[in-house]
């Protein structure tokens, strides 16, 4: 990994942070062969306003904003949310960077537990979890599909206390 700083955001990263925003927005949305919308973009502006949001930091490089993870606080749980490194920069660290200095924080304000909610079709950021130590599975959410026609993207399907489930 290359010169990568974490650093708590600022209002002049506010393109970046909205940037990155969307490609987590799109990631999410093709991982179930759905469009991210008009303006994947604006989840970004209502997350800024969240009341339970403890702190947002930033990955930068020579090139600039490349990555960014947010922390948000119930009693004495976080939960990190969300975490998105830039597609060009993943696989070299970024995100375990994050990961690493927003546990930190978390454990600055004497949090007992932090959680990440994947999505379970991104087995890519499944693995990268597990090895940054998150590997306590503490819920399951389960959906049932209220669509006419079933999604055109594979499913993937997991094992749980023998049961099968569709990712």
């Amino acid at each position: 990994m290359t010169d990568v700083v974490v650093r708590p955001y600022r209002p002049q990263d506010h393109s970046a942070g909205r940037a990155l925003w969307v490609e987590l927005a799109e990631t999410r949305s093709g991982l179930y062969g759905r469009s991210a919308g008009a303006d994947p973009g604006a989840g970004f502006e209502e997350y800024l306003t969240r009341l339970d949001l403890s702190g947002i930091w930033v990955a930068e490089d020579s090139e600039g904003i490349i990555g960014l993870v947010g922390l948000l606080m119930f009693g004495t749980s976080g939960e990190v949310e969300p975490i998105v490194v830039s597609a060009s920069r993943r696989g070299a660290g970024v995100g375990a960077a994050l990961l690493k200095h927003v546990s930190g924080e978390a454990k600055k304000r004497s949090l007992a537990r932090l959680t990440i909610r994947p999505e379970s079709r991104n087995v890519e950021a499944l693995k990268s979890l597990h090895a940054a130590g998150f590997d306590l599975l503490s819920a399951v959410e389960l959906s049932l599909d209220l669509r006419s026609s079933p999604s055109t993207v594979d499913n993937i399907e997991i094992d749980l206390h023998g049961l099968r489930f569709r990712g």
